[in-house]
């Protein structure tokens, strides 16, 4: 089952947000809904999401799933 919707966890503020994900793009700036920092993936990360949320990205989620 696809997961679109995870909590976002901000490493600036530590603000947990709720947030939904793209079905077909992997998110590199996402602004924090609380303090606004630009969130961008850690190195080796395809997105904001497979960094800082509770699950993957739709495509990586689909990637993983594959193998």
């Amino acid at each position: 089952m696809m997961k679109h919707e995870t909590v976002l966890h901000c490493p600036v503020c530590h603000n947990d947000s709720d947030a939904l994900m793209p079905d077909d793009a992997c998110v590199v700036v996402y602004p924090c809904p609380q303090c606004g920092a630009l969130l961008r993936p850690k190195p080796g990360d395809c997105c904001v999401f497979c960094s800082y949320a509770d699950d993957l990205c739709p495509p990586e989620q689909a990637r993983t799933a594959r193998e």
